[in-house]
């Protein structure tokens, strides 16, 4: 059986951080970005209205500081590791995020077969935001559908890691599902729930009877 391991990134492979907040903060933007997310956590803002404040936000953002927020991120161990013993299983991995797109992608780098996020102008912005190419939580199923399509998979060989109501659908169209540094309310939804900084100690939950990767 060939498995689809389909990854969130914010508060899921990034510890306690998101990338929006990582990017604002080589801005200097820490309070306006926290502000920002409390709406959204509240709901009193949705995704494209998050969108349209972020975009607003990083009037000044360069190439740059995209990488250096990248690069500086608080990540999970383990994550290059995870994604190369999928590969070598011959299962497939992907990132499935409400983030920035021209964020998310730079996973790619790290060795997941697809990398999906909102979409964004190039940096530095030069047009708005398209809020028609925002994710939203029930975006990410469609996504994954259209993943499960390219990988010739379906739902049932897929594996979801999140930790917010942003997961919630997504766990909820798939078998299994692991909770990551989550949520109550999406812990009570997940098959697993796994608490720390290492993926490969979230991904050796998912079990099955090959050998999986060790941690150092």
């Amino acid at each position: 059986m060939t498995l689809l391991h389909l990854f969130d990134l914010d508060g899921t492979l990034m510890h306690g951080s998101a990338a929006p907040v990582e990017i604002s903060r080589q801005l200097g933007l820490d309070a306006e970005i926290a502000e920002l997310e409390r709406a959204f956590s509240a709901r009193e803002i949705g995704p494209p209205e998050f969108a349209v404040g972020l975009h607003a936000l990083w009037s000044g953002l360069s190439s740059a500081q995209v990488r250096s927020a990248f690069d500086g991120a608080p990540w999970l161990t383990g994550i290059r590791e995870v994604w190369q013993e999928i590969r070598d299983r011959g299962d497939y991995c992907a990132v499935i995020s409400l983030s920035p797109s021209f964020f998310v992608e730079m996973l790619l780098e790290w060795g997941v077969h697809a990398a999906h996020g909102s979409l964004f102008p190039e940096v530095p912005f030069t047009r708005p935001v398209d809020v028609t190419g925002i994710l939203t939580p029930e975006g990410k199923v469609v996504v994954a559908d259209r993943l499960c399509e390219r990988f010739g998979v379906t739902r049932a060989d897929c594996v979801a890691y999140g930790d917010s109501m942003t997961d919630a659908a997504l766990f909820a169209a798939v078998p299994v599902s692991v909770a990551v540094n989550a949520r109550p309310h999406i812990a009570a939804l997940a098959t697993h729930v796994y608490e720390g900084r290492d993926l490969r100690e979230a991904y050796r939950l998912v079990g099955d009877s090959r050998p999986s990767v060790e941690a150092s």
